[in-house]
């Protein structure tokens, strides 16, 4: 079974540089035949790629050390040691890098983006580059260098289009199933959802958008508590949240108590995540009559976001919806450049 993983501790070492030769020709009929010492290959990089066939990183959490090759030796006759093999790992997209101090050093937020976590020891030279006129015979080589090493700390953030929000029970996993080719657990408890799951929306035009379903928040989550802080990560790459409440809660829980909650975990997390643009959804509309609906969407409306009226079940409402979050997505889009980082590294 899969586990979602989306916080790792792991150690990783590149591999040494190999010796240089300190070598002679020796031949015959070849007299003072010269120094022919050939160079250390190159240790093996620690190589990190970003790919969308990658959706957590527990490869990398049952992995705990990565440790890549050393450098061969260089030989005489001027053969120089074969380079140590590079690791390539795979890791989902919107994947970042942090030293032990908690530095920044990569943003993977593209497909296919490589990142060098750690790079190999550069080969020692061997002494057939160290002659001179005035020293023909050099007795000496370079050792190899001593490649990079350290603890990294990997940190997953889902690139969605649209993030999920709502408190545990608010239909969020039916309407993804709905509207997406996402498959959720979905169940009549709360935290049927126990880590973000993605699905893609097709829409007419050929194109769509990627909408994230973030597990249930309670009250305190910006804080650690319950599933949030951890999972609240997630939607800080979205472009727009949809907040879905329950027409018909259980408990009897207004409307806009319901909001005021996740409101306040949302602003408590930060304004990266409390500015983005957002669409209130009253969900299980099915399960009310008409005049209840009326008064539903008229206390909705004093809280000042879109509003719009679904049943994920049924389908009511949705198509409304779909068409007004994609003209918002696309406006979004236009608006803001996509996430990146200046300190990604060439990994060739």
């Amino acid at each position: 079974m899969v586990r979602f993983v989306d916080e790792v501790k792991i150690e990783v070492r590149a591999g040494h540089g190999g010796a240089g030769s300190a070598s002679f020709r020796r031949e015959k009929f070849v007299p003072k035949g010269g120094p022919d010492g050939g160079d250390g290959g190159r240790g093996g990089h620690v190589i990190l790629e970003a790919s969308r066939d990658r959706n957590t990183l527990q490869e990398l959490y049952l992995r705990k050390r990565i440790i890549a090759e050393n450098g061969k030796s260089g030989a005489g006759r001027n053969r120089h040691g074969r380079d140590g093999a590079d690791i390539v790992v795979k890791v989902p997209v919107g994947t970042i890098v942090k030293d032990e101090q908690g530095h920044v050093l990569s943003d993977l937020a593209a497909d296919g983006r490589q990142w060098i976590m750690a790079r190999g020891g550069r080969g020692g030279l061997g002494n057939s580059h160290f002659a001179t006129s005035v020293n023909r015979a050099p007795r000496y080589a370079q050792p190899g260098e001593e490649g990079e090493a350290g603890m990294r700390f990997l940190e997953l953030k889902s690139m969605a289009d649209v993030g999920l929000v709502g408190l545990p029970n608010a239909g969020k996993s039916t309407l993804l199933a709905h509207i997406s080719n996402a498959r959720p657990k979905i169940a009549d408890y709360p935290f049927t959802t126990l880590a973000p799951m993605l699905g893609q929306v097709f829409m007419d035009d050929g194109d769509g958008f990627v909408v994230a379903d973030i597990p249930g928040l309670i009250e305190g989550a910006h804080e650690g508590r319950g599933l949030g802080h951890r999972f609240l990560r997630h939607i800080e790459r979205t472009q727009v949240l949809l907040h879905l409440v329950d027409a018909a809660p259980p408990d009897g829980r207004a409307l806009a108590e319901q909001v005021h909650e996740v409101e306040a975990e949302l602003k408590g997390y930060g304004d990266a995540v409390w500015h983005k643009p957002r669409l209130l959804v009253i969900n299980k509309i099915d399960a009310l009559g008409e005049d209840q609906l009326a008064e539903r969407r008229a206390e909705a409306e004093q809280l000042g976001l879109p509003v719009y009226a679904v049943s994920a079940v049924s389908g009511d409402g949705i198509p409304r919806l779909l068409r007004d979050l994609y003209a918002l997505v696309r406006e979004q889009r236009t608006r803001h450049a996509p996430l990146s980082m200046d300190t990604e590294e060439d990994a060739a």
